[in-house]
């Protein structure tokens, strides 16, 4: 998934501690309600460690799956972990998909789009790569409002120091919105657009089991948190600790929401 911080999810590890034990929680909910028949094709752009293409391939009897991504670590990893015949894993851009017009019944995208710098180009790709009728689907956290994982931590962080903000997706990505989807995707011709909200519980044992992801280095967060000198992060920890909502045994009970859209490949989309 190319970014505007190319090197902003370098590490599929980290990723997997910080947001891809929840991205697993996630898909299966998106999955169900975008409700893809039986022996479709699918493209999954932007695959990651291959959490959604795995979801797929368990639970929506897919006849194939193509999926892609601009991370060699990711696709190397997303290859160990799908072994599945029906898949093949790609190097490619999502806002120039190295796959032929209508090629697929079905092109999703999990939370990728708002680390993608054409937002538009991204979403045109996904009708030209789906077959007239076929369906575009995504999801994205929605880091602006319900996304308390990363809330906290950056409402703490801009409190003490301003320049955090510059690191905070959801003042850097205002498309994780329903209006702004919509729009979006009307502006890429699609037809019959749904947003909807996804909502999973983030339940941590303790703070340590939450802070530990953010000393990782992959993504937006821990990018901003191993910027800092070592008092200055240990500020930023006792800040964020004093915001939780911990239980009596230390338990850190949060929430988090993604935006699910979803569209109509009009029968004559100006292809």
């Amino acid at each position: 998934m190319p970014t505007v911080q190319p090197d902003l999810w370098g590490g599929a590890d980290a990723y997997e501690r910080y947001m891809g034990r929840w991205s697993r929680r996630i898909a299966p909910h998106f999955t169900a309600w975008v409700a893809a028949p039986p022996g479709a094709s699918w493209l999954d752009i932007g695959c990651g460690t291959g959490v959604l293409t795995s979801t797929v391939l368990d639970t929506c009897e897919p006849a194939r799956v193509v999926a892609i991504d601009s991370s060699d670590m990711f696709l190397q990893t997303a290859r160990a972990r799908c072994d599945d015949p029906r898949v093949s894993f790609r190097p490619g851009d999502a806002q120039a998909l190295p796959e032929d017009d209508g090629a697929f019944d079905i092109a999703v995208s999990g939370l990728v789009l708002n680390f993608l710098p054409d937002k538009i180009a991204a979403v045109r790709e996904m009708v030209r790569v789906v077959r007239p009728e076929g369906m575009v689907a995504l999801y994205v956290w929605d880091y602006a409002g319900h996304m308390q994982v990363m809330r906290h931590f950056f409402d703490a962080a801009t409190a003490l120091d301003p320049r955090a903000s510059e690191y905070d997706d959801g003042v850097k990505a205002p498309v994780c919105r329903p209006g702004p989807l919509s729009e979006l995707f009307a502006s890429a011709g699609l037809t019959e657009i749904e947003v909807r909200p996804i909502d999973i519980p983030t339940a941590f044992a303790s703070f340590d089991d939450y802070w530990a992801p953010f000393l990782g280095g992959t993504g937006s967060a821990p990018k901003y948190c191993l910027s800092l000198g070592d008092d200055a992060r240990n500020r930023l920890r006792d800040a964020v600790r004093a915001r939780l909502p911990t239980g009596p045994d230390g338990e850190i009970l949060l929430a988090a929401r993604a935006w699910a859209a979803k569209a109509r490949v009009p029968e004559i989309s100006g292809r």
